[in-house]
């Protein structure tokens, strides 16, 4: 029961990504459910991961919200991977290339954009292997609200940078656009520090519901703006502007339902942590 637990939380941390990227793109680049569930049945794959790896108590409802957390940002992580690195197809359908690029200029050799992506991912797990170590085994971090918040921001630093390079040689750097990821994810952890005492996982839950945070932020509190990577960009499927509405409806349950297990938690937070050991 557990196991399938941790498979549907997966699927909706995906479902949710893949409700939002959708929202966005599909009037510029059309729709297919394929497409729309693509990230779910990621998030599921992950989510059978995170589990064998970690074996949360998912009858918590704050374990839910990290479960939720963590999976989101390892879907992230592996379909920005994909798309970045591994997928070639024409960018000038896009505002902002979606594949690697350098100063805007794009990697058309799959293998050259490999020989940065591979260093590159292994140098973001380096970084949360680091803070898994040094908290576990090398030196005791004091639990302090100041070194929460600094070690739950890390992961939005590493979004800020990443998220810098692709887009501010095309659109310009903005300093508040850079330090929003982290600040917002230093918030997370303000709060997903009450469910576990695990460094590791405030880091990477909440770096995955800043993502979720901020992306809602930009789709559904700024509809009228399109998405970066179409700016400027012709709608050519009009008709999703209207057949994309019933959607927020099961977007905003997946929010329900992670908020209400973040007040649920934080009535009860003497339960089992979630903490990879």
């Amino acid at each position: 029961m557990q196991l399938s637990l941790a498979i549907v939380v997966g699927f909706l941390a995906g479902l949710h990504a893949s409700t939002w990227g959708m929202y966005k793109d599909a009037p510029h680049e059309g729709f297919s459910w394929l497409r729309y569930f693509r990230s779910a049945i990621v998030g599921s794959v992950f989510g059978i991961i995170a589990y064998i790896s970690a074996h949360p108590n998912l009858n918590e409802p704050g374990q839910l919200v990290l479960f939720f957390g963590v999976t989101y940002v390892l879907e992230r992580g592996a379909i920005e991977f994909w798309k970045t690195f591994l997928r070639t197809e024409d960018q000038s359908k896009y505002f902002i290339p979606m594949q690697f690029a350098i100063f805007g200029k794009v990697v058309l050799s799959k293998t050259h954009r490999l020989m940065i992506g591979i260093p590159l991912a292994f140098t973001v797990v380096a970084v949360f292997l680091a803070v898994y170590f040094i908290s576990h085994q090398t030196v005791t971090l004091p639990r302090t609200l100041p070194v929460i918040l600094v070690v739950a921001s890390i992961g939005g630093w590493i979004s800020a940078f990443l998220g810098a390079w692709k887009d501010a040689p095309i659109e310009g750097f903005e300093t508040l656009k850079f330090f929003r990821s982290p600040f917002v994810a230093a918030l997370w952890g303000g709060i997903l520090a009450f469910f576990t005492t695990s460094y590791l996982v405030i880091m990477m839950a909440s770096l995955g519901l800043t993502i979720a945070t901020l992306e809602t932020y930009k789709t559904f509190f700024l509809p009228s703006r399109p998405r970066g990577k179409f700016a400027g960009k012709p709608i050519k499927f009009p008709e999703m502007l209207e057949r994309r509405k019933p959607f927020v409806f099961l977007y905003a349950g997946i929010w329900l339902l992670v908020i209400t297990n973040i007040i649920l938690g934080l009535s009860n937070t003497s339960s089992g942590v979630f903490s990879l050991r």
